[in-house]
């Protein structure tokens, strides 16, 4: 893997499939930007550099708005508590609400409420 355009278009896969992993249950853990290179085969360094030079930011900003879409799409489309898709998200449900506030302005509740 060595273009810009595949290894971009890799990192968004993976990151991807693997919050959908965590949502199903079938990981346990979230990823680590270090651990996200390793599975592309690309340094760590490499990776960071690849993402801020095409969307001028770092590769976390992404990982953080991801997270932030699929915890979106669950209070939304699913009737589990805040405090389940906080810990699929692997999130202390206290911290996984002030992330959530800090991003949006609401609380994941409110979110929830004004969505549906």
């Amino acid at each position: 893997m060595g273009s810009y355009d595949e290894i971009t278009k890799a990192y968004f896969e993976l990151l991807d499939q693997h919050l959908n992993e965590l949502v199903n249950g079938d990981v346990l853990e979230m990823l680590e930007l270090s651990q996200i290179a390793e599975k592309l085969n690309i340094p760590h360094k490499r990776l960071i550099t690849v993402i801020q030079s095409i969307y001028g930011n770092h590769p976390c900003h992404f990982y953080d708005q991801r997270i932030l879409e699929k915890a979106k799409d669950l209070l939304r489309d699913s009737d589990w508590p805040v405090a389940k898709i906080a810990l699929r998200l692997t999130y202390d449900p206290s911290n996984f609400s002030k992330f959530f506030k800090k991003y949006t302005g609401q609380t994941p509740g409110q979110y929830r409420s004004q969505a549906q």
